[in-house]
């Protein structure tokens, strides 16, 4: 189930959000951001939004159920002139990683941004390294439009580029 953020959320938000930017091989984000500069920057005011997504309902035998296993956030692109194409980012939790979070995520980020009326949808800077998201957002019908070579300092394979992604609809 895949829902707008609520303030009681930020407290699972939060370790996913820290876990994937220490990590430093998916987002250019500082690895060393702070919990409130995390949430200044991933919960989003309007025109855009912020989901979580959920498990299914918690049983004995699937105790992570019902925790939040991903969240995104989604918006303008860039104000004025720009505001007609839309970007999303996502993070799924490592224990969800490989189930289809991510590739919900980014479906609803989609349907999201056709019904709020964008003419398509960008992501400025998806590290190439990033193989599980890039073959989603392939398969989703994003194209690569161009890469900055070297643009991404990946903690193990060192500097490698950035693709801007888009998705007309």
């Amino acid at each position: 189930m895949i829902r707008p953020v609520v303030e009681a959320d930020w407290a699972q938000v939060w370790p996913i959000v820290r876990q994937v930017v220490r990590d430093g091989d998916t987002f250019t984000y500082d690895p060393a951001m702070t919990e409130s500069e995390a949430r200044g920057t991933w919960l989003e005011r309007p025109p855009g939004l912020t989901v979580v997504a959920e498990g299914a309902a918690a049983v004995p035998e699937n105790p992570q159920a019902g925790r939040i296993a991903g969240t995104a956030k989604m918006g303008p692109n860039k104000a004025g002139p720009g505001a007609h194409v839309a970007t999303a980012s996502f993070m799924v939790a490592a224990g969800h990683r490989g189930q289809g979070v991510g590739t919900a995520l980014c479906r609803f980020a989609i349907d999201w941004a056709r019904e709020q009326g964008y003419a398509g949808i960008q992501f400025n800077a998806v590290a190439e390294s990033n193989a599980g998201a890039v073959q989603v957002y392939r398969r989703l019908g994003f194209s690569v439009i161009g890469t900055v070579p070297r643009a991404f300092e990946h903690p193990t394979l060192g500097r490698v580029g950035l693709h801007v992604m888009y998705l007309e609809f």
